[in-house]
């Protein structure tokens, strides 16, 4: 069973192994649920941001620079005014 003990301030120091079966880390919040019963449930508020890792595509595709950007807007809006006037 985990112990901790409740300072002056109101702090406390959660145990390694409550941390570690709860993928805690620092920095991350902690809610505290108080049941019907009495009981006082312990759990994290938000994932930690590396749990995102990997989440999103990565493109192997270089970014592209400004002007070829510029390019593509000019070539795109040429052939849509072209569409236009063909009717």
């Amino acid at each position: 069973m985990a112990v901790a003990t409740l300072t002056s301030k109101g702090q406390i120091t959660v145990p390694k192994v409550v941390r570690e079966h709860l993928h805690l880390a620092s920095g991350d919040r902690l809610e505290f649920i108080i049941e019907r019963n009495g009981r006082v449930r312990l759990q994290p508020v938000t994932g930690s941001v590396r749990q995102l890792y990997g989440m999103f595509r990565q493109n192997k595709r270089p970014t592209p620079s400004v002007e070829q950007m510029d390019e593509t807007v000019i070539e795109t809006l040429s052939q849509e005014n072209e569409r236009i006037r063909e009717g």
